[in-house]
This record gives structure tokens, C-alpha cells and sequence, in this order.
């Protein structure tokens, strides 16, 4: 199902140009298997769709990977409708759909490494808890190598050519939309990620089959180095990049912009800049994910930091975006505060802060060459 009515995913992440898809996969064998559904208000269309690919009463089983309900949503249509389909899913999950859809009957646990035969395909679940919720598990179609992950490896982005990566010349927005719903969905649980993925690297993966987005089978390992890499920032060193988040009450913080891009430019080191009092917080985590340095420019507000930039740092917080380097610079009228404040949010996100460079008013000629030797300084740190 291609969402291109969704503005905001989870109510949080903007999604209104990219839109989302929701991957749900049928398995037609000696037995039938349904993996994963979609969120309530898709069902009818979704199961008028199902019908037109099998009878809804030969349908053996649904695998409930996950119970969010961008995935669940459709459950007590489905069950309606197919009563006969035995769910599967974990522990957790089956006490999940007690409290959220009052189903109780024909329910069956599975447990990490339980295998299900039909007929020529088998599927073999593997527990995978706070991925990225505790319920949430992975089912391997073992004939054909195929990995059904549920929200693992998955991004943002209609599928208006094709659900493969090799229906698509490029993939490079997929990826980048990967690494945008990563930082947005994920990446507070990059270690139970690491967790699953070591539990995964012994399986012949041919196919990655998300539920939201592309489906590799051209370049199954590309999504899931992708995601390894990204992952890994939660514990190693993010890249030697430095992110910019910068917002302006009159103009006096934003006429050093240029004076601090000159200084990242001078030291050779990549950087990208977010205005964020016109950019939205979802396209920006991805950077302050990914990007080891933090230059936060924003002026002083009544004798704290501009509140935009706090809400900014608290959700960074919020997505456990630690252990960076950062420095401040910034304008105030009739005195500092912004470094009280950031001191105190720095040492919640574990961020070393570095240095500061703040001005009066508008910066003279003399700020804007301290501006431009301040950034690169912080560049030549890193």
C-alpha cells in the first residue's frame, strides 16, 4: 500500500512529499502464510487487494511480526473476514493483541527458532525485542532466503515504479530516505539492531522484504550494511562531518552563517546546515546522527538559548544522539545565557562541547573573521 495521505508518520515525522509504504507479503504453498498487515484506515482497500490474490478462507496463517499499528491496524477486519488463519506471533505480541483487538482465539506463541513447514517453504521466526518494540520478531523464509524484518532495514517512500531496488536506476533517495526513518524510528535502539543483526549473520539472506519501502533482492546486503553502519554511531565514532543547526530572531546570528561555512570550507571538512526554524526536526537527526561535530548557532533568549534550539537538543536527546563535539556561537542583546543552558543540555546528551563565540548585536568585521577562524578550529578538533 503506497501512503501518500499520511503528512506526519507516527504524528511526528514529516512525510508529505515522500510518503510511506506498507509492505504486507503473501506466501502461497501447501499452506497459505500472510506476513504483516497494515494500519486501520488502508484495510478495506488492502483486503479488497488481498482477495484478488487468493480466497481470504485458504489463507492458513497470519505472522504478526510487530504490533504497532501501522502494521496491526487491519487485524479485526482480517479476522473477520478469515477467521480460520491462525496468528502467530510472539509471546509479548499475543498479549498485545488481547489488549489492543480483544483477540484471543486461535492464537499460537512461537519462540526464537520455531519453524513452521508449508510445504515447500519453511519460515523460521527469530525474537528480535526492542526492534523497536519488545514484541517485534523476524521471520526467514528459508527455501528462498528471503528475511521478512518488519520495520528493520526499512525507510520512507512510495513505490510508484516497483517494489524492487532493481526496479529503480538509482536508489540513492531510498537510501537516503532509510537513513532519514532510521534516525527518526531506529536509531534510539541501534543496539538491540546490532543484537539482531549478529543473530541473523550466520542466514543466506537473498531477499530483504521491510515493511515500509524497497524490497532488496538485487543488493540485499547493501540495506543491511546501511544499517550496520548507521547503527554503529550509537557506540564508535560518527563521521567527520560537522552538522549545523542554526536559527536567527533578527537576523544578527544568521549574518555569521557564511563567516562559519568559510571555516569549515577552509579546513576541507563536509558539513550540511539546517535552518531550524524552516526545516523540520525529521531532516534533521539524520545529520546529527551520522555527523560527529555540532555547531549550534542561535542567539540568547531571555537570559537562555533561543527555545526553538532547545527543543531541537531535547529531541536529540529524546533519540539518544550522544557522544558528539560541539561548539556554540551566537548573538545576544543585553547578556549571555545561552551557554548556562547548553552546558547543562550537553552534559544530558554526553556531547564534549568545545568552545563558544558569542557577539553583541551585530557582528562587526572583526566577529565575522573570529567567526570564520572559530569554525575552523572546531574542524581542525575533529
Amino acid at each position: 500500500m503506497n501512503d501518500t495521505k499520511t503528512r506526519l508518520f507516527e504524528g511526528l515525522w514529516l512525510i508529505d512529499q515522500e510518503g510511506i509504504s506498507y509492505n504486507s507479503y503473501l506466501i502461497k504453498d501447501k499452506k497459505t502464510a500472510l506476513i504483516d498487515l497494515c494500519k486501520e484506515v488502508f484495510q478495506d482497500e488492502f483486503l479488497d487487494n488481498l482477495v484478488s490474490l487468493v480466497d481470504l478462507a485458504e489463507i492458513d496463517y497470519l505472522v504478526v511480526n510487530h504490533m504497532e499499528p501501522d502494521h496491526s491496524g487491519a487485524l479485526e477486519a482480517f479476522r473477520a473476514r478469515a477467521p480460520q488463519a491462525t496468528i502467530l506471533a510472539t509471546q509479548k505480541a499475543v498479549e498485545m493483541l488481547k489488549e489492543f483487538s480483544g483477540i484471543t482465539e486461535n492464537v499460537q506463541v512461537v519462540s526464537d527458532g520455531d519453524k513452521l513447514l508449508l510445504g515447500k517453504k519453511e519460515l523460521i521466526f527469530h525474537t528480535a525485542p526492542m526492534v523497536h518494540w519488545p514484541e517485534t520478531m523476524i521471520t526467514y523464509e528459508s527455501t528462498n532466503g528471503v528475511l521478512f524484518p518488519c520495520d528493520a532495514f526499512g525507510g520512507y517512500g512510495i513505490l510508484p515504479d516497483g517494489i524492487f531496488d532493481d526496479d529503480y536506476k538509482d536508489t540513492s533517495m531510498y537510501e537516503r530516505e532509510a537513513l532519514r526513518y532510521f534516525a527518526n524510528i531506529v536509531a534510539a535502539f541501534s543496539k538491540p539492531v546490532l543484537n539482531a543483526a549478529e543473530k541473523l549473520s550466520g542466514l543466506p539472506i537473498q531477499i530483504v522484504a521491510p515493511s515500509h519501502g524497497l524490497i532488496w533482492r538485487q543488493s540485499p546486503q547493501r540495506i543491511i550494511d546501511l544499517y550496520l553502519k548507521w547503527a554503529g554511531y550509537s557506540k564508535d565514532k560518527a563521521e567527520k562531518a560537522v552538522t549545523i543547526i542554526h536559527g536567527s530572531m533578527y537576523g544578527n546570528t544568521a549574518m555569521v552563517l557564511p563567516a562559519i561555512q568559510a571555516g569549515l570550507e577552509k579546513a576541507g571538512i563536509p558539513y550540511s546546515a539546517h535552518d531550524i526554524t524552516t526545516t523540520h526536526i525529521s531532516y534533521i537527526l539524520p545529520d546529527l546522527w551520522q555527523n560527529q561535530g555540532v555547531l549550534i548557532g542561535a542567539p540568547t533568549y531571555e537570559g537562555s538559548i533561543f527555545p526553538t534550539m532547545a527543543s531541537i537538543l531535547q529531541m536529540a536527546e529524546y533519540k539518544r544522539i550522544f557522544n558528539k563535539d560541539a561548539s556554540y556561537y551566537g548573538s545576544y542583546g543585553w547578556g549571555g545565557g545561552a551557554m548556562r543552558y547548553l552546558r547543562t543540555a550537553c552534559d544530558h546528551l554526553k556531547w564534549d562541547l568545545h568552545d563558544s563565540f558569542e557577539f553583541m548585536g551585530k557582528p562587526s568585521g572583526d566577529d565575522l573573521e573570529k567567526a570564520s577562524a572559530f569554525a575552523a578550529s572546531f574542524a581542525q578538533s575533529l
